[in-house]
């Protein structure tokens, strides 16, 4: 789960920057897609991608996501597990384990 010091962290360090001003929800939206891009280059032409490279553009990736998620005051615990019960219900057990298959063709 999210620990709460972290999320104080990442307000204080926006606060001491003021960034706060360019953190709209947009913006931050567009800023995780941007950093799930360079994720994902990491594994362009490879699947033995740099690991701290890796690191470091998934650390964005999450660090945007809970800066869009503290913007629209949302608890990132609870989208996740609220996100997750929903997942439940269209994968049941039953017919998804072991299936990529997508909760409209199960």
């Amino acid at each position: 789960m999210i620990d709460h010091a972290l999320l104080d962290t990442l307000r204080a360090f926006v606060a001491e920057r003021d960034w706060d001003q360019f953190h709209s929800p947009e913006n931050l939206a567009k800023s995780i897609v941007i950093e799930a891009g360079e994720l994902l280059e990491c594994y362009q032409w490879s699947t033995d991608a740099d690991e701290d490279r890796v690191r470091d553009e998934l650390a964005d990736v999450l660090t945007y996501a809970l800066h869009l998620a503290n913007k629209i005051g949302a608890d990132p615990n609870q989208l996740v597990l609220d996100k997750l019960e929903l997942t439940r219900k269209k994968y049941p057990i039953d017919k998804s384990r072991g299936s990529s298959v997508k909760y409209d063709r199960l």
